[in-house]
């Protein structure tokens, strides 16, 4: 038998006993966790999900928290002198090997699910709650209105940052996050790209506002 299974994003069709490096997963060596995203069961007979399969899953152990091969990012913009960026990034990967594939009952066989570690391990409860927030700063925005005022999003009068340091940050950029309530470093830093809707907001803006927070 074997399974199509979904995680960080990507699809995998797995058997037992394979191994495979998915992104991490917040789980430590040894643990076994269950992938719940079954696309598609195949064998004998085979199974589509609508657009998973219900109560099938795939069970693994993790073997080790590793890390993938070293990338190197290179930016450079035509016409701006001095404009040019060299960035290394080396992704944080799981490996782990498929145990067991269930056809049903995975909701009563009591292993842990396998999550995510990006957003420092956001549950789904945390996910959703950031997704109203950002839903009712767009309706904010949407009348007219400032997404928080500045005092009320915990930061004091005048202690906004100039966000236009961050490469790629206009005035026009800025301005948007400044709607949505991110007026600092520390806010940008700690948004989730992947997740956060009220604005466009870029994965290299999140990490150059960690660094330039750090750096205050």
């Amino acid at each position: 038998m074997f399974a199509v299974m979904k995680t960080g994003g990507k699809q995998y069709k797995v058997q037992s006993g394979d191994v495979l490096r998915v992104e991490k997963l917040a789980a430590d060596a040894g643990e076994t966790v269950q992938f719940n995203d079954i696309l598609m069961l195949g064998g004998d007979s085979v199974t589509l999900g609508s657009p998973l399969v219900a109560g099938a899953a795939v069970q693994a152990e993790v073997v080790d928290q590793i890390k993938g091969e070293k990338l190197i990012h290179f930016v450079k913009r035509r016409r701006k002198h001095g404009s040019q960026r060299t960035k290394g990034h080396r992704q944080q990967l799981t490996l782990v090997k498929v145990t067991d594939i269930l056809s049903s009952g995975a909701d009563k066989s009591g292993v842990k699910a396998a999550v995510g570690a990006g957003g420092q391990g956001l549950g789904a409860d945390r996910i959703a709650t950031n997704r109203a927030e950002q839903a009712d700063m767009k309706s904010r925005v949407a009348k007219g209105e400032t997404a928080k005022p500045v005092a009320e999003a915990g930061v004091a009068e005048g202690a906004a940052d100039d966000l236009t340091q961050i490469n790629g940050v206009g005035p026009a950029a800025a301005k948007k996050l400044a709607e949505a309530g991110i007026t600092t470093f520390a806010q940008l830093a700690a948004v989730d790209a992947d997740t956060f809707e009220a604005t466009k907001v870029k994965p290299e803006w999140v990490e150059q506002a960690k660094e330039l927070a750090a750096a205050k």
